[in-house]
Order: structure tokens, then sequence, then C-alpha cells
């Protein structure tokens, strides 16, 4: 080799060095994108992960302030989907008069008007439908019960004798139910 040579080789040795060294990180970067990402709530080992909504509300709060919040995806079995998110001050619940929630509570408190709930958000949309439930009784019995539910805005009658959970309390409805100590 002669003395033109030299330079080249070694300018040829340092791109094929560099190429590699840039193939070594792109592997070691796609590795570690695999090992990082955002937490979900399948992920019951962090704190960070298994509290993600939490800590969310949590960095959206000013100092000192409290707050709950709900939210919920539900695809439903005829169809489309609820997406909600309803969130409330804190102090603003306790300064409230909680006796005037009395009336959907108390919707809530008879285990026929569960069971028609939870039918219709299983696909039940008639009266006749929710008539051949077992042990309901007479259709007298039956509308005894959906009266209050609509009353209380947790059914709403779309036509006549067809009935539906409002999309606004679908979450919150499931959000009562998985708060009650099982």
């Amino acid at each position: 080799m002669d003395h033109e040579g030299k330079p080249a080789a070694a300018a040829d040795e340092v791109l094929r060095r560099l190429a590699e060294l840039e193939q070594r990180v792109a592997e070691l970067e796609r590795g570690q994108a695999a090992r990082v990402r955002e937490p979900g709530p399948g992920d019951e080992d962090d704190d960070e992960a298994r509290f993600w909504a939490l800590h969310g509300l949590q960095r959206r709060l000013p100092e000192g302030a409290g707050a709950v919040l709900f939210t919920g995806v539900v695809p439903m079995p005829t169809g489309g989907q609820y997406i909600w998110q309803q969130g409330a001050d804190t102090a603003a619940l306790l300064d409230e008069d909680w006796s005037a929630l009395s009336q959907q509570l108390n919707a809530l408190g008879h285990p026929v008007r569960l069971l028609l709930l939870r039918r219709v958000l299983s696909g039940a949309r008639t009266a006749a439908e929710l008539q051949e439930l077992e042990g309901l009784g007479t259709s007298g019995q039956l509308y005894h019960h959906l009266r209050p539910l609509v009353a209380a805005g947790w059914l709403r009658a779309t036509a006549r004798g067809q009935y539906e959970v409002p999309g606004s309390r679908v979450v919150p409805l499931l959000v009562v139910l998985s708060a009650m100590e099982r």
C-alpha cells in the first residue's frame, strides 16, 4: 500500500466502526423503548402505574384542594359505547344538602329495580321484555318499579313502553354499584 491508500483505509475503518456503533445504539434504543411505556390500569406492582388516574387528578388540583373523579368506557351489547368522566370539588360536595339526593339513591334501593336496570343495560328495551323477568309478577308491579327509576333519572322512556338508561347515567350507575362493599 502506498502512502495515499493509508488515509483512505483508515477513513473506511472509521466509517465501518461508526456504522456498527449506530446499529448497536439503535438496537439498544429499541430494547429500551420496549421496556419504557406509559403505565396503565393493569400495572399493579408500581404505585405510579397502579394509581395513574389518581396521580393525574392530583397534578391538576391547586395546592390544598380536594376532588373526586370517576370515569369509564362501557361497550354496550346493543352496539356503541358510553364514555364518561365526571369530577367534583370535595369542599362543594361536603357543603351540599345530601338529603336532596335521597330520591336517586332510594330508587336504587330495591333488588327488582337493580335487576331492571341491569336488564336494560344488557339490551332489553321494552316493557314486554322486562315483564318476562322471573318473579316480577304483574305488569302493575313492573310499572310500580319503573316509575321511581324514571323519576330519579336512572331510566328514560324513549317511546311508549320502551326504556333506556340515559347515556349520562350509565357510568355513574356502574360507579355507584362498584363502590358498594362486596
